[in-house]
């Protein structure tokens, strides 16, 4: 999933509007985007929603997944309760303190799947994983998580709340120091993990050059997809996290390469040397652009 598009679960009209997005994902937020007073005509819409677009009758793209409210608010049992019989594709779980709260929502979805004749673990997990200072101490317990977690996202906005912070950028628009560590540890985790890293929103969504150059970074460092919050970021996070042409050509190179004498430890293209770790990532940028059938 390159891209996943926050839509708040109260608005029928925006959930059928987002399907023309371009996003590879639609998220149906039941938590920040809703009013408490408004949790449960939002899980009644989206239920509602996720009926008139059953996975069985639609194309894999959008997938349409469900944030739920943690659980911490006493809200999550009720989400689950509403939404799993309409089989989203995956729950979305918010303010994330370690693997734990990642099990316990696991057996929640296994216990719904067993009542609704579901396939196990067809319901698969994201996680935002940084939004409370507590959380940034246990990065490293999501390589536990078992088979339903998928992705893992950071959030920045929660986690100044939770910091006390006036603000998370600098003046240059940057991140600010603990904000970075997010980011880098987040990316980290989702490695460790086998799980697809995720980078998180760019909030000002009028502002096109700097979204961009956020998504080239995040891009380049090693995020393969990106949060969004306005249909109007959907493009440009689909380009810039679709590999290339050029790139694609070059990482076939290097694996037929290798292919041609598997005893090769280094190679010479193009005056570089190319070793194993380069053959590795040659290999995933590949897969990635086969899953968007670029190959």
């Amino acid at each position: 999933m390159r891209s996943m598009l926050f839509v708040p679960g109260d608005s029928a009209r925006k959930m059928e509007k987002s399907l023309a997005s371009g996003a590879d994902a639609i998220i149906l937020d039941l938590e920040d985007s809703v009013s408490p007073d408004n949790k449960q005509n939002a899980r009644e819409t989206t239920r509602a929603f996720l009926e008139q677009h059953p996975s069985n009758g639609r194309s894999h793209i959008p997938q349409l997944f469900v944030r739920v409210n943690p659980f911490d608010t006493g809200e999550t049992q009720k989400d689950v309760d509403a939404v799993l019989p309409a089989c989203p594709d995956g729950i979305v779980q918010p303010k994330t303190r370690s693997a734990a709260d990642v099990e316990r929502l696991s057996g929640l979805l296994a216990q719904g799947e067993k009542r609704c004749a579901l396939d196990d673990l067809s319901t698969k997990i994201v996680v935002i994983a940084t939004e409370t200072a507590a959380a940034l101490f246990h990065m490293g317990s999501y390589a536990e998580c078992g088979p339903r977690l998928t992705g893992l996202s950071w959030g920045a906005e929660d986690l100044s709340a939770d910091l006390g912070a006036s603000t998370n950028k600098t003046p240059n628009g940057r991140y600010a120091d603990p904000y970075r560590l997010a980011r880098t540890l987040s990316l980290l985790a989702a490695r460790a993990a086998d799980v697809q890293p995720i980078d998180t929103v760019f909030t000002n969504f009028r502002n096109e050059e700097g979204f961009a150059a956020e998504c080239e970074a995040a891009a380049r460092d090693g995020f393969t997809g990106k949060l969004a919050i306005h249909p109007a970021q959907v493009p440009a996070i689909n380009r810039i996290f679709t590999p290339s042409q050029a790139d694609i050509e070059r990482a076939s190179r290097i694996v037929e390469a290798f292919d041609a004498d598997p005893d090769l430890g280094v190679i010479g293209l193009d005056g570089e040397m190319i070793d194993r770790p380069h053959l590795v990532r040659a290999r995933k940028l590949l897969d990635r652009a086969a899953l968007y059938r670029l190959n």
